[in-house]
């Protein structure tokens, strides 16, 4: 028989008893009220109030033990429940690609509820604030944060967050500051989704966070686990050619994100969209993926949609020429482009936009080629 099921009934019969207890109890009151003087009725009044006080002990102590019990039995359960959790995590690892956790593992976590709400966000971001967003309408572009984290940012070399939790708070050259995890997601809102900042405080920042979190479960801090982030595509020795990549997106990318790089509906006939690759309804020009290396290591890992970073389908110059493609077409403006480096020095080398501390010209910070500029900032 399930224990539970057992249990269960133990605590209907001691209910069924104390309540039967209760009107015995009432009614023997009512007879020690009415037995006057009468001897022999005395005598048996005090042996059922005996019996009264003995079945109270009985039903006390069966009580302290089911109590226990139950204590005993959810341990039990809690210690086999980390046991199966601790045997099929990941274990870090630093020369191996870490894998995220099965997200069915999140279910266990004290935070269950928060994390998943955190993972919906991430995946379904439209839902939230999106054209109908059920938390504030009309408040991004048309990508979720997936489109440019996939997998709910859990996919390797898919510009993850398995570092996010180890290595925030830190030191970020683009704004000059210590940053925070809040102020990083909010950096994605504002350029990534062009739109605008959450509260620091709500529930939804709260929930990103654990979620964020409970993926980096595992890894030491300040770590970075192999296949976080993006991977670096080898320079070309020429620039990178939007000419070239259009024919690149036109025969590989256009099934999915449309001819005009709008995006189509997945399925054909659904509501859902692959992503805008540019135009105002994409990413803006302070995104990370503006740059040429953030987005070539993105499309050569990822791209076209089913491939994995150990499996490409693209070469390395098919990554970089649709790279500069998609980031030559129009799109929103750059929001932070007077406070974005304020010490030009750190500037990447494929930063687009001057001044620099270099006579490189600005076209060439954004198609390259990029071993000159690399290997100037070496020698000083």
């Amino acid at each position: 028989m399930d224990s539970l099921y057992l249990y269960s009934v133990v605590w209907l019969t001691l209910a069924a008893v104390v309540a039967g207890l209760i009107v015995m109890s009432s009614n023997l009151d009512v007879f020690i009220a009415v037995s006057g003087s009468n001897e022999s009725l005395k005598r048996q009044v005090s042996h059922l109030n005996w019996l009264r006080k003995i079945l109270w002990f009985g039903i006390l102590l069966l009580i302290t033990i089911s109590v226990v019990t139950a204590i005993r039995m959810l341990n039990e359960r809690n210690r086999a429940s980390e046991a199966i959790r601790a045997a099929v995590w990941p274990v870090y690892n630093p020369e191996t690609v870490w894998k995220a956790p099965n997200v069915s593992l999140a279910e266990t976590d004290d935070n269950a509820v928060l994390i998943a709400y955190g993972r919906d966000l991430i995946a379904r971001t439209q839902d939230y604030f999106g054209t109908s967003g059920l938390v504030r309408p009309d408040a991004i572009n048309g990508l979720n944060c997936q489109s440019c984290h996939l997998d709910a940012g859990s996919r390797p070399f898919g510009n993850n967050y398995f570092a996010v939790a180890s290595t925030y708070p830190q030191l970020r050259p683009r704004s000059g500051s210590i940053e925070t995890i809040p102020k990083r997601v909010n950096d994605c809102f504002q350029r990534s989704l062009n739109g605008q900042p959450i509260d620091s405080t709500s529930r939804e920042m709260k929930a990103i966070i654990a979620y964020m979190r409970w993926l980096g479960t595992g890894v030491p801090k300040d770590a970075k686990p192999r296949g976080t982030g993006l991977p670096e595509v080898p320079f070309l020795d020429r620039p990178a050619s939007p000419d070239l990549g259009r024919e690149v997106y036109v025969s590989k990318c256009s099934s999915c994100h449309g001819a005009d790089g709008q995006g189509l509906p997945m399925p054909p006939e659904g509501t859902r969209f692959y992503p805008p690759l540019w135009g105002e309804r994409s990413y803006n020009q302070g995104a990370g993926l503006f740059r040429l290396s953030r987005l070539a290591g993105y499309v050569k890992a990822n791209m076209p949609f089913g491939v994995t970073y150990d499996n490409p389908q693209l070469t390395n110059e098919e990554a970089w020429d649709v790279a500069a493609y998609i980031n030559s077409q129009p799109r929103p403006g750059h929001p932070f482009l007077g406070t974005d480096w304020p010490d030009i020095a750190k500037k990447p080398y494929d930063h687009p936009f001057g001044p620099y501390r270099d006579s490189f010209p600005e076209v060439q910070h954004k198609y390259g080629p990029f071993k000159p500029i690399v290997a100037f900032y070496k020698k000083k």
